[in-house]
């Protein structure tokens, strides 16, 4: 299939993902049912037309407000065109190749885990949790997309993908973990820790310890600004959730470029 064929389908398929995270979020946190129920708006609960539906088109053309009762909606754009990004560099930047039967297997996976973190990172961001809803099929993903890497594609055997996998979860899990613990909660939610279940059974020991690294530098970068100017506070609850995620997918599709550069730029080796 021609390349840009495929980008133009993952960037739709995307885009109509993105749609469904904002719906997933809203209706979980409010106990309804996503997978029956119909659309409708967060304010007058009217149910909504497919021509309403239409990723970024309706919003554009609503100018982001509810055709009926002209109020804000709540959903964003941004969520779209993100999953629609993420689809995209994900295929362009796919470290698993070549193209076979086990790593499409493993990208559709990945791109199915996308919408789950997607949709992890939005609630995290509004209500600074981390469902067991979302997380716990993201870790039975993990398992199973962290199998087919190390042992599958990476022909460590059944031991070596074990300790591949074990050893991931225990780097980053079981730091946050610790935090957790001494802390009672008060540094690091419990989110957090069964979050890192699933990124530790996918990118193993090395890729753990710089996902570690990339989610506190993306942290110091994002919250450091706001403690100088004062709109953050050393007592500020802030989620860590979105960070680790970002940091997960950084390290799993740029992970290799990165180490590379570090080991030869700044190692000499």
């Amino acid at each position: 299939m021609d390349q840009t064929l495929i980008i133009v389908i993952l960037g739709l398929l995307g885009l109509c993902f993105g749609s469904f995270v904002n719906a997933l979020v809203w209706r979980l946190h409010k106990g309804r049912d996503f997978v029956a129920e119909r659309s409708e708006c967060t304010h007058c609960h009217h149910v909504l037309a497919w021509y309403d539906l239409v990723p970024v088109l309706s919003w554009v053309a609503l100018r982001g407000r509810c055709r009926y009762c002209h109020k804000k909606i709540d959903d964003s754009p941004i969520v779209e065109l993100g999953v629609a990004v993420l689809f995209v560099v994900s295929y362009l930047f796919w470290p698993f190749t070549p193209w076979t039967t086990l790593t499409m297997s493993m990208f559709a996976i990945w791109l199915v885990s996308l919408v789950i973190l997607a949709a992890l990172t939005l609630y995290d961001l509004k209500w600074q949790l981390l469902l067991d809803k979302l997380v716990f099929p993201l870790i039975g993903l993990g398992i199973v997309l962290g199998w087919l890497r190390f042992y599958g594609y990476e022909g460590l055997g059944v031991v070596g993908a074990l300790l591949q996998m074990i050893a991931g979860v225990a780097i980053i899990s079981g730091l946050y973990l610790a935090l957790h613990l001494i802390s009672h909660g008060r540094w690091v939610g419990f989110g957090d820790v069964k979050l890192n279940v699933f990124i530790g059974l996918i990118l193993g020991w090395q890729g753990a310890l710089l996902a570690l690294f990339m989610a506190n530098l993306l942290g110091v970068i994002v919250v450091l600004p706001g403690l100088v100017m004062q709109k953050i506070t050393p007592r500020s609850r802030i989620p860590f959730g979105p960070f680790l995620i970002a940091a997960c997918i950084i390290t799993l599709l740029f992970g290799r470029y990165i180490i590379d550069w570090y080991m030869h730029s700044l190692l000499g080796l």
